[in-house]
């Protein structure tokens, strides 16, 4: 079995704990308040510093950087320097998701950074187990992606070593797609598998987030949401669209 079933009759609940960068607790009631992760692709990058510490002080939970390599996806997005200022810039904790070829060499490339959590795709990595090891060895939670055509038993036996969970509600490599509805069915299969396993782990769901469709996905049991478009570009500003998702 690759999970302690014994576990699966409990009813948990409890406080998921993250530490920002300034050593303060951040504590979140799973069952009730929705975290929200906006991503800074979606940013104004000639006010980089600007717009992180905007959404920082407007109540986001963590800060999402979609690292992209140009290989794994088509897109070509930021590298170590960049990452670096959006970590001095935040007050919140990083959220690094790698959609890359060669996890292991970017995986140590931000480990200097701490970033709360770092995930991979489990579409690109042949020694998953290996990398989550080595992630946790860093300090780092481990976390990771699966892209919407993935199933989440592709990920069974790893779910008692995750941290978290992250489902690609749309195809990974570009910003501003439409969500797409099949992400609910998937994360109402995963939340079942973990509450067998591994209670504690987080599932987070990425790619057209908005306030339309994020109680569906509260509903399936998801904990976290990453919103780019919806969060930077929302007429009443960045405080009021985190807030209408939690």
């Amino acid at each position: 079995m690759p999970c302690d079933v014994r576990k699966s009759g409990l009813k948990v609940r409890y406080s998921y704990n993250i530490k920002n960068f300034l050593g303060e607790a951040l504590l979140y009631e799973k069952e009730k308040i929705m975290m929200v992760a906006p991503s800074i692709l979606s940013a104004d990058f000639g006010h980089l510093a600007r717009d992180v510490e905007a959404v920082c002080n407007g109540g986001c939970d963590l800060v999402h950087v979609d690292v992209m390599d140009g290989h794994f996806v088509p897109n070509l997005t930021i590298g170590p320097v960049v990452v670096e200022a959006v970590a001095k810039a935040a007050t919140k904790p990083l959220d690094i998701h790698l959609m890359v070829e060669n996890n292991t060499f970017f995986v140590d490339l931000f480990a200097s950074l701490k970033p709360e959590f770092i995930s991979f795709h489990i579409e690109e990595e042949k020694h998953p187990h290996r990398l989550i090891q080595h992630i946790r060895s860093l300090g780092i939670r481990p976390c990771i992606v699966l892209n919407p055509h993935t199933p989440p038993e592709t990920i069974e036996f790893l779910l008692e070593d995750l941290d978290m969970v992250l489902l690609m509600s749309v195809n990974p490599g570009f910003g501003g797609q439409k969500f797409i509805p099949s992400v609910i069915e998937k994360a109402q299969r995963l939340k079942a598998m973990i509450e067998k396993c591994n209670p504690n782990c987080l599932i987070e769901v990425d790619g057209g987030v908005n306030d339309q469709n994020v109680k569906l996905l509260a509903d399936a049991g998801v904990d976290v949401v990453v919103a780019g478009s919806y969060v930077y570009k929302h007429p009443k500003g960045v405080e009021e669209a985190i807030a209408s998702l939690k």
